[in-house]
């Protein structure tokens, strides 16, 4: 049986993200996220952070992906007042986070923070979208199996794998 493996690069400085994936599938998850401006997200999500509108039902719906497995929908409603405290987080590759992150900053001064180096070897980036989602970039860093940090994470219950 052929499997369909994640299209989440191995953690390198120099990881390439893989292309937008166009196909259609039974998704196992995606985020909604209702905006009273559909033209205004849409525009954000794509020139910010790097998604594509894979369809549109005019007037009430955008289906956007990034990879595969990174799906959003953004439909006719009220946004919230205030960034929510939930977030969702997609994967990301080192190389996208300032990049990414000088865009929104771009269409949208003071939206984002970071990226910033976190306890489980991953750098994020936050990002409150006009809709108040937090949307969260996060990419794994490389990681010496040899290392403190890998001791420090086996001590932790993490099993870290050998080297590649």
């Amino acid at each position: 049986m052929n499997a369909f493996v994640s299209p989440v690069p191995f953690p390198a400085f120099d990881a390439v993200a893989p292309e937008v994936y166009r196909e259609f599938y039974g998704m196992p998850i995606y985020v909604t996220v209702p905006t009273a401006d559909l033209e205004r997200s849409v525009d954000f999500w794509v020139r910010g952070l790097g998604f594509i509108d894979l369809f549109t039902i005019p007037g009430r719906l955008i289906h956007l992906r990034r990879w595969a497995f990174q799906d959003v929908l953004l439909v006719t409603g009220e946004g919230a007042d205030v960034p929510s405290a939930v977030s969702v987080a997609f994967a990301a590759v080192l190389g996208q986070l300032d990049e990414v992150a000088g865009r929104c900053e771009e269409l949208v001064p003071g939206c984002t923070s970071g990226p910033v180096q976190q306890p489980w070897n991953s750098d994020e980036l936050t990002v409150i979208t006009p809709e108040n989602a937090r949307v969260i970039l996060t990419a794994a860093r490389p990681l010496d199996p040899d290392s403190a940090k890998a001791a420090e994470l086996r001590e932790l219950g993490i099993d870290v794998p050998a080297s590649r």
